[in-house]
Formats: structure tokens, C-alpha cells, sequence
């Protein structure tokens, strides 16, 4: 288990991260999305051990990352800007990994290298963008860690590899129990994938939930009466509350929060010529979630 308790990281007078709290529970996928310097990527770093906190603190099953080699061989990370040794091929890459991690396996090792097509002969730097993200992300699924860490896992992968990619992730999780920590801008690419999601934006912590609550918590509301009247009317009504309002002639469209037959109950009692219910995107929860904060986000 993963715990940050108000996790901060200072670069002179910025601030990337704010007194960030949360908790990753093993066997899980966890989601981050959010915009260029929201404090994705520093996230990581913390938890990996990269960084050094300023303030905070953050455990995985009780022990302290920074500088703790022991809790750093049962952690797999693969960061947005990759390094590999210089000249280096796959096999070299590989004899670095088996002496620095207990349980490299040599045979998933070639096994995934022959699926994802790579010559574990050649030089990486040989490689495109996209086939060093593979070669990176093969080396980190050999170390069998227990904590899996990917910053823009699928950045240069192209659909068929992504999809490969998700797939041998969610397979650890399932077969080993391995907890699974990805970022990315975009949330399409976590939907299908992750158990929970969490939105960063400047430094904070601004939504966690997982995924079936964040589908069901909100849904639109599109409503519409012969009589001329305002959000007003809605927002005596208790159960409710509206997130994002929009009126145009005698048709209503909200975004709100509640328990869907209660707030359909509500809205039928007030007689309306038209009511309907429809489900939300993740991307539309999240974009309404940041314009109720006041935010102008782009998830895309």
C-alpha cells in the first residue's frame, strides 16, 4: 500500500506539489491525469525515490522510498524521459537490470522482446521514439516489481502496442497482485484501464474516485417547461446539486450530483415537458469537476 500524507516538493519559489494526501491500495491500477506541470511526474518521483520530500511524508507498506534500497528493488519505473546507457542494447540493459533487481526474469524478458519485435542485440539508440518506450517498459516488466510506476506510458506507442502494453500491465495486477501507478494527459487512454483516477492541477490534489463512482455520481439533466423560469427553480430541490447550467429558450441542460432516481423523482414532481437523463464521459466529469473550481482545463 501506497500512503502520501500531505506530500510537497518545492524548486526554489515554485511549488509542484501542495500537501498532497492519498492512499493506493495493492492490486490496484491508479490513474493521474492533468495538465503540462500539474505535479505528475514530481508525484512520481517522490514516491520512487527520485526526490526527497520538502514536507510530508510517503510510505510504501509502511517504509520510507528515499534512499531505501531494499523497498527500491520491488519498484518497476519508467519515466517520461528515458535513460539508457550509452551505446547500450537491450542485453546490456538487461545484465544491469538482473544485478540490481532480485527477481529479473531473464526468460519474460526475451518473451516480451520477441512480442513487442525488438532486436535485443542492436543499439537502442537506434531505436524510434516509440520502440525505446518499448524497450523501456519490456526491462521495467522483467524486474516481476511489486509497484509499477509509468509516466506517459503510451506516449509514442501506437494503438495496437498500447493496447498490448494495458494489457500486460492489468495481467501483473491480476496474476501478482502488483499495484499500478499511471499518468498521462490524456484520461481516454486510462478509462478503459484504471481502477481509480485522481485529476491533479497546480500542484493540488483537486478529484480521487474510482471509476464506476465517478461514472454514476454525475450525470446531464435535460429539461425543458412551457412556463419561463431560471436555475432557480432547481436548486431548492435537496439531493441535488447542479455543477454546470446552461439555458437556452425553454430547454435546460445541467450537470449535477446526486442519486439519479431521487433527483429524477424531484424533477418529475415539477411536471416537466421534457426530461431526459444521460450518462457523462470521464473526460466531461472531469472538465465539469475543474469548471466548478473555477478552472480552464483541456484533458485533451
Amino acid at each position: 500500500m501506497i500512503i502520501a500524507e500531505n506530500l510537497t516538493k518545492k524548486f526554489d519559489t515554485f511549488t509542484a506539489l501542495d500537501s498532497i494526501s492519498c492512499t493506493i491500495g495493492d492490486g490496484c491500477i491508479y490513474g493521474m491525469v492533468g495538465s503540462n506541470g500539474a505535479g505528475k511526474s514530481t508525484f512520481l518521483r517522490l514516491i520512487t525515490g527520485v526526490y526527497k520530500a520538502d514536507g510530508g511524508s510517503v510510505t510504501l507498506d509502511g517504509e520510507d522510498v528515499w534512499e531505501n534500497p531494499s523497498v527500491k528493488r520491488r519498484i518497476a519505473y519508467v519515466p517520461d524521459e528515458l535513460f539508457f546507457l550509452p551505446g547500450a542494447s537491450m542485453n546490456t540493459m538487461a545484465e544491469l537490470y538482473r544485478h540490481s533487481f532480485n527477481f529479473f526474469d531473464r526468460d519474460r524478458f526475451l518473451r516480451l522482446a520477441t512480442d513487442f519485435g525488438l532486436n535485443v542485440k542492436k543499439s537502442i539508440s537506434t531505436f524510434s521514439k516509440g520502440m525505446k518506450r518499448q524497450a523501456a517498459t519490456i526491462l521495467a516488466l522483467s524486474t516481476c516489481p511489486d509497484y509499477i510506476f509509468f509516466d506517459e506510458t503510451f506516449d509514442g506507442l501506437d494503438p495496437i502496442m498500447r493496447n498490448y502494453v494495458k494489457s500486460i500491465i492489468c495481467q501483473d495486477v491480476l496474476d501478482r497482485g502488483a499495484t499500478a501507478v499511471i499518468t498521462s494527459h490524456s484520461l481516454r487512454e486510462l478509462e478503459d484501464t484504471c481502477d481509480q483516477l485522481a485529476l491533479l492541477h497546480k500542484g493540488g490534489l483537486v478529484l480521487q474516485s474510482d471509476i464506476q463512482n465517478l461514472k454514476t455520481a454525475q450525470f446531464k439533466i435535460q429539461i425543458a417547461f412551457g412556463e419561463d423560469y431560471g436555475r432557480e427553480k432547481f436548486e431548492s430541490l435537496s439531493g441535488m446539486k447542479i455543477i454546470h447550467f446552461t439555458k437556452h429558450g425553454s430547454v435546460t441542460n445541467m450537470i449535477v450530483k446526486g442519486e439519479r432516481d431521487y433527483v429524477c423523482a424531484a424533477l418529475n414532481e415539477l411536471s416537466p415537458l421534457i426530461l431526459d437523463v444521460l450518462p457523462l464521459t470521464l473526460e466531461e466529469v472531469f472538465t465539469y469537476e475543474m469548471e466548478a473550481l473555477g478552472y480552464s482545463f483541456d484533458l485533451n
